[in-house]
């Protein structure tokens, strides 16, 4: 999406519309039952991140996940970062 068409769209946003394409987006479908097409997720997960980016605070914001900080520990310390072995199950 072009930066003009975001700007012109987020001027027109507001938490109801936002709501409703968070909505759609969530359960693949307008409120009519027609599926959304790849590029209308697309649209719509920009529009709403972009809006939430603008007027929520971050914890309030789509796809937030709170870090957990362990006492004594920093999380931001590349010092404080450890490798831990990941296995797949089929």
């Amino acid at each position: 999406m072009n930066e003009a068409l975001l700007a012109r769209m987020l001027e027109v946003l507001n938490p109801e519309i936002v709501g409703r394409l968070r909505r759609a987006v969530e359960l693949g479908k307008w409120p009519d039952g027609q599926r959304l097409s790849r590029e209308q997720v697309a649209t719509c997960l920009q529009a709403v991140i972009a809006w939430e980016t603008k007027h929520l605070p971050e914890a309030e914001r789509t796809g937030y996940i709170a870090k957990e900080e362990k006492e004594g520990e920093v999380c931001d310390d590349p010092a404080h970062v450890h490798e831990q072995e990941v296995k797949f199950l089929h």
